[in-house]
């Protein structure tokens, strides 16, 4: 037994697509059966992952989940680990939902793909939302109304950036049918318009699952299916050559 975080270790410059598409599935499953509990993990990243033998995952350490009652209240915004936090959180947002979990899942998808963390901040808050910001773009109040009330949007220390396809900075995403799609809907700055759990479960990128993956019940793994199973992962780039090259890209 391991978790994602080891196993991308294990397997450096990305795992096979087939893989990560199974761990992904599996991951929106289990966010899916907390999400429709009003239940919020808070702190989804690699290492809360564990894989079993069989490349079996399943979520882990729920020190920082809590029930989501309605009407919502504010949380703490020091609740996921940096690199897989969302700008709205960022940015000093406390009012939020399952969309919290939903963009920690989308940095974990692309850096399965490509056998980097995404948005590797070092420094502060504001690093990391450069971070961000230098792919899907520096938000404005004409783009998304009210981000300018949050406690951190400090423009003086933020600079301006454009958006662009995700596939442009993480080229896998191109390479594998409907990844793009499926990332950009999970790395949306507005929480309101990240895909739900649920909704993600049924994009075009799981299509070419066997139908009955969708009919299973709760406790059943996608691994009693017949023909689901892991396979071999290929040897790719170095995974330090990789996020050098991708830091050196970002600061172009």
């Amino acid at each position: 037994n391991t978790d994602l975080s080891q196993y991308l270790e294990k397997n450096p410059g990305g795992l096979n697509p087939k893989n990560a598409k199974l761990f992904l599935f599996q991951l929106f499953r289990g966010l899916s059966y907390c999400h429709k509990r009003r239940i919020l993990h808070r702190d989804v990243k690699p290492q809360n992952l564990l894989i079993g033998e069989n490349g079996e995952l399943k979520l882990a350490d729920f020190g920082l989940a809590r029930a989501k009652s309605v009407p919502s209240h504010t949380y703490s915004h020091e609740v996921v680990t940096l690199w897989y936090r969302p700008p709205d959180v960022l940015l000093g947002s406390t009012n939020y939902n399952t969309s919290l979990d939903i963009w920690g899942v989308g940095c974990i998808f692309v850096e399965m793909l490509n056998g980097y963390p995404c948005f590797p901040g070092v420094r502060d808050v504001y690093d990391q939302l450069d971070k961000i910001f230098r792919v899907v773009g520096t938000p404005t109040e004409e783009m998304w109304p009210g981000v300018s009330s949050f406690p951190n949007y400090k423009p003086h220390k933020m600079c301006y950036y454009r958006s662009q396809r995700l596939g442009h900075t993480w080229p896998r995403l191109y390479d594998i049918p409907f990844a793009e799609s499926l990332a950009s809907m999970l790395l949306q700055q507005k929480a309101n318009k990240r895909v739900g759990a649920d909704q993600a479960l049924r994009h075009r990128y799981f299509s070419d699952l066997p139908s009955r993956i969708h009919d299973l019940e709760d406790e059943e793994s996608v691994f009693s299916i017949p023909g689901v199973k892991l396979y071999p992962e290929e040897r790719r780039y170095p995974h330090t050559i990789l996020k050098v090259a991708n830091e050196m890209k970002q600061r172009k």
